[in-house]
């Protein structure tokens, strides 16, 4: 069952790009094919962020452990549909034009904030390796908390963009906090327990 699950989540991740594929052969993707493969692609990026950092809770509050060994395959996948989501705006809204991009990032807040979250991810998927893990040792944990930056920009780059305060935007920049919440919850939590030990001693 174990070996299944891993290349199951593999095609389930995939799913969304290859529905995405056939629209746009099908000339299915609306009025504005563009808007929709950045808003579809973004949002998966996005999702995926957030299952990716629903692991480590999720892995404590149930004793799951085996749980974590999937935690790559999904951060990787969020990086891929962040790549798609980039690239489908360089190509349909900038034509290539990488020049243009610098502008718009400089000059619109909400593309900033965007580009900040896939920047903060691109050197989490470069260290995704087994040979990275161990070559890094501590400093790949430090370096891997640049996720919650990548989350947090790109929930605020998803409410920037549609400047509605309501509904899903706000509901997966709700997620963001709560995750990060949780975490911060419990790194106080083992530094007051570690501060009552070492009293103790």
């Amino acid at each position: 069952m174990r070996k299944a699950l891993a290349p199951l989540l593999f095609l389930v991740a995939l799913v969304p790009a290859i529905r995405l594929v056939v629209r746009f052969a099908g000339n299915d993707l609306g009025v504005n094919p563009a808007e929709t493969l950045q808003l579809e692609t973004g949002i998966w990026a996005l999702r995926l962020l957030l299952i990716t950092l629903a692991i480590t809770p999720l892995r404590r509050l149930t004793g799951w452990n085996r749980i974590i060994q999937y935690r790559r395959t999904l951060g990787l996948f969020a990086f891929f549909y962040a790549t798609l989501h980039v690239l489908s705006y360089l190509v349909f809204d900038l034509s290539l034009a990488f020049g243009e991009l610098l502008a718009d990032v400089a000059k619109r807040p909400f593309i900033t904030l965007g580009f900040v979250a896939f920047v903060a991810m691109v050197p989490l998927a470069a260290t995704s390796t087994r040979a990275a893990i161990r070559r890094l040792g501590r400093r790949w944990q430090a370096l891997h908390r640049l996720i919650y930056v990548s989350a947090v920009f790109a929930a605020l780059h998803y409410l920037w963009k549609v400047k509605v305060v309501t509904g899903a935007p706000v509901a997966y920049a709700a997620a963001v906090a709560a995750l990060l919440g949780v975490r911060a919850w419990w790194f106080m939590k083992t530094a007051k327990s570690l501060a009552s030990q070492a009293v103790k001693r």
